[in-house]
């Protein structure tokens, strides 16, 4: 297992709910290059064979109990692709 400074952090937003608990808008899946934004994150190595095994395995879904759409995993490559 390597270290999390030698991973790069996913994170799900919190939920946008409303004052009955009635969900508004659900939160963005995106890249966390400073390690610091808000939320539930999950960890892939640097390269894109990682993020494609964790998509084909659906284990970024599982992490976040949600339903990930194909458009946000190539949002996420496109990122990791850019910070090469």
């Amino acid at each position: 297992m390597k270290p999390k400074k030698e991973l790069i952090r996913i994170v799900k937003a919190p939920d946008i709910k409303d004052e009955n608990g009635e969900v508004l808008q659900r939160g963005e899946v995106s890249l966390d290059t400073t390690g610091k934004k808000p939320g539930r994150g999950a960890y892939v190595c640097h390269s894109l064979e990682c993020l494609q095994m964790a998509q084909k395995a659906r284990r970024l879904e599982r992490a976040f109990a949600c339903k990930i759409p194909e458009e946000v995993y190539s949002q996420l490559e496109e990122g990791m692709k850019s910070l090469e």
